[in-house]
């Protein structure tokens, strides 16, 4: 007699979902090329080295530091922000030795390195590598692990049941971290290119910016579409529950899934379209490298918002994050005279702040109508985003105070000019184009100059429109 095969349903759907949870964590990783590329396509090819060296250092160092540190310092603020909690330090860095908890490690850790990398973008072409890797260090350590420690995981300061939550009423939404995430990034890479100062020839005399374009918008293009194909891991994988059971039986979570990867789709789709608008409208012609960013802001102004309003709502949400990168980036650059070179600010960092605090007024109805998610939500998501803001902004100015004590900021002026892939790391990019002094060849001036290959006059066509 054939004895039938018993399988356990819940034991099923906790293998798939961990299964689930590892492929779209290596999704997420993609995004690390992604923002090499995007990064390196916006400096001069001086500094292309320097930004893949400081993209490594994110990962390679951001890890280790996470691992070590960064991960049970979330839980603790978890722990210490929320009524009834009793503090446990050995509670938190119980992951450490448990590798039940280490998939569960690994998908907080990937969210982590998208922060820390974000701030490279806005600091490159002049801040020192030393100074960089401290940074980095923080970000991982401390600066970003607190911000999943105050929302996310069901305990923390905004979180239904943290101090925050409970006066309000209500917890706060934010479903895959456009402000714990994406916000905290553009903000920490603000302050840091503020503090870090300009690079030379940024702004003339009387103050005014001054273009100095990145040597290749098909990197910058390429970038922008790897860390689209990543994002579909950040939204989609967050909504980690593929499986379910019910009485019993294991069901397919379809139209949760669903839901997030429309809303991405779609916000990413409008925030592209409405940048090409805004760009057109602003400088004449649409721009290649706007829409990529107003892409890519689009994605972040959904990225809290996905699973919580309708698809109506996601259009609108990523369509009016396009349509504000461009003004906003002048703003910074014009007004506030920070020289943000990959525009973090205006990318994740101002359309993760308007994206999230918009939720309330697109909410969806489990049937997916909509309805409006009250006026307690709204005041959650404004206290939410400054709360968010203010530990960001504070903790960075700390980091960058000591990395600047113990370290200096930025390399000299003569390092600056030289490029930092000379000066900092001893190697170039683009070899076949460096000058070989003693044979006079001809050079790709890596100083944002003309582009000369053979020693003669400058090729045609060798313009490359760069963070202007």
């Amino acid at each position: 007699m054939v004895t039938p095969l018993q399988l356990d349903p819940t034991a099923i759907a906790n293998g798939v979902n961990n299964v689930w949870i590892l492929v779209v964590c290596f999704l997420i990783f993609f995004m690390q090329p992604g923002f090499a590329l995007l990064e390196s396509g916006q400096v001069r090819a001086k500094n292309v080295g320097n930004v893949l060296m400081k993209n490594m250092t994110d990962w390679t160092l951001g890890v280790l530091v996470f691992f070590i540190v960064g991960a049970a310092f979330s839980s603790i603020v978890g722990m210490v922000t929320t009524p009834g909690v009793p503090l446990s330090v050995g509670g938190a860095f119980s992951y450490i030795n448990d590798p039940t908890a280490y998939i569960g490690w690994f998908f907080g850790a990937v969210f982590a390195m998208t922060a820390a990398t974000i701030v490279s973008g806005a600091v490159a072409g002049r801040m020192s590598y030393k100074a960089y890797v401290f940074v980095a260090a923080a970000m991982t350590a401390v600066i970003y692990p607190a911000m999943p420690g105050i929302a996310w995981g069901g305990s923390g300061l905004v979180s239904g049941a943290g101090y925050l939550g409970q006066l309000i009423g209500v917890g706060y939404l934010d479903f895959a971290g456009a402000t714990i995430v994406h916000m905290c990034g553009g903000l920490a890479g603000l302050v840091g290119a503020k503090m870090v100062g300009p690079r030379k020839g940024r702004f003339d005399s009387n103050g005014n910016s001054q273009a100095i374009p990145g040597h290749s918008m098909l990197l910058a293009v390429l970038g922008t579409l790897f860390l689209a194909f990543g994002w579909y891991g950040f939204n989609v994988g967050t909504q980690a529950t593929v499986l379910a059971v019910s009485d019993g039986a294991v069901a397919f979570n379809g139209g949760a899934l669903g839901q997030v990867v429309l809303n991405t789709t779609l916000g990413m789709g409008a925030g592209g379209v409405a940048a090409m608008i805004v760009s057109a409208s602003w400088q004449g012609k649409p721009d290649p490298l706007w829409a990529a960013n107003g892409l890519l802001a689009g994605l972040v102004a959904v990225t809290g918002a996905v699973p919580h309003v309708t698809w109506w709502g996601g259009v609108i949400l990523g369509g009016i994050a396009g349509a504000l990168v461009l003004p906003t980036y002048r703003w910074v650059v014009d007004s506030l005279k920070i020289d943000d070179v990959c525009g973090v600010f205006a990318v994740h960092g101002s359309a993760g702040a308007i994206g999230t605090i918009l939720i309330p007024f697109f909410g969806v109805t489990a049937s997916g109508g909509y309805t409006f998610l009250g006026v307690d939500q709204l005041v959650m998501q404004v206290v939410g985003v400054a709360v968010v803001g203010t530990w960001t902004v504070l903790a960075t100015i700390v980091a960058f105070k000591i990395a600047d004590v113990l370290f200096g900021l930025r390399v000299s002026e003569s390092e600056e000019e030289e490029g930092l892939d000379q000066s900092e790391h001893g190697v170039s990019v683009y070899p076949e184009f460096v000058p070989n002094q003693s044979r006079g060849e001809g050079t790709v001036a890596t100083d944002g100059g003309d582009v000369r290959t053979d020693g003669g006059e400058p090729a045609e066509d060798a313009e490359v429109t760069g963070d202007e």
